[in-house]
């Protein structure tokens, strides 16, 4: 399975970027760093993640990374990064 990132997603991981930087310019970097690790690792056990019905008949899920949850979807060939978002965050 190929991973995959919506432009969504891309464009997550550059807001996270850009309310970190102000404070923290390394954490900023090192945050986005772990996330997109945590994402790399998905395509190896892509069913680990829990299923979120309300999107069904697609299957999408979401792994928690941290305080971040990462929302994937699963195809026959590819993973799908669809959002990144802080759990504090009404997503």
């Amino acid at each position: 399975m190929a991973l995959r990132w919506a432009t969504s997603a891309r464009a997550d991981l550059v807001r996270l970027h850009e309310f970190l930087e102000p404070v923290n310019r390394r954490a900023a970097a090192q945050a986005v760093r772990h996330l997109v690790a945590g994402a790399k690792r998905i395509p190896a056990r892509p069913r680990l993640g829990q299923r979120l019905r309300g999107f069904a008949p697609r299957e999408v899920r979401r792994i928690l990374i941290g305080d971040y949850e990462i929302r994937y979807e699963l195809t026959a060939r590819d993973v799908f990064v669809l959002r990144v978002f802080h759990t504090r965050e009404d997503r």
